[in-house]
């Protein structure tokens, strides 16, 4: 059902006695001038397309702020499905800052056979789910495939993690001692 000319019309003029505090909100959410102004454009613009679905009488603003807060939170599940990573940084200077290499003392302490030892020290019950995690499983795939409950697979991985940083530790007291 499409909304009628009036109810255009007194969508425009509540949406006009707003625009001020739908905009504050907006830059509220986003923390950005930009984005909250399109924020605001697109819950605008839904709140005039869906006019039909407002009941008179009801509270406007309260409908329009959830209308723009349900907007905030798609877009941004949208941006972490998309795993968005945006480099604020002029000209890319720190990422691409030169072809000096700088020698990292973590890369020659602990090699990746350590590191598998360590792994490998572990009861099955952690280090399998451990290892698939590692391995990019999700950790509903886990439970599906080990055939327990995914919060049993968070926890095993949790404490391999928590052994195996206690185990490095551990090692490297006995290195430094050595």
């Amino acid at each position: 059902m499409k909304a009628t000319k009036k109810q255009q019309k007194d969508i425009q003029d509540l949406l006009s006695t707003i625009t001020n505090s739908l905009r504050a909100f907006s830059l509220k959410l986003t923390g950005n001038m930009n984005d909250a102004e399109d924020l605001y454009q697109d819950t605008a613009l839904r709140i005039m397309t869906n006019a039909e679905k407002y009941n008179p009488g009801t509270n406007f603003k309260a409908w329009a702020v959830t209308i723009m807060r349900n907007i905030f939170i798609n877009n941004y599940r949208k941006k972490v499905r998309r795993n968005l990573i945006i480099d604020q940084t002029p000209n890319n200077y720190y990422i691409n800052s030169g072809n000096k290499t700088v020698l990292n003392d973590g890369e020659s302490e602990v090699t990746f056979n350590e590191l598998q030892e360590l792994v490998d020290r572990l009861p099955d019950d952690f280090r399998v789910p451990f290892l698939m995690a590692y391995q990019g499983y999700k950790y509903d795939e886990i439970a599906e495939q080990l055939g327990s409950p995914l919060g049993t697979i968070k926890s095993r991985i949790f404490f391999a993690r928590k052994k195996l940083q206690k185990m490095y530790e551990e090692a490297m007291r006995e290195r430094s001692v050595a």
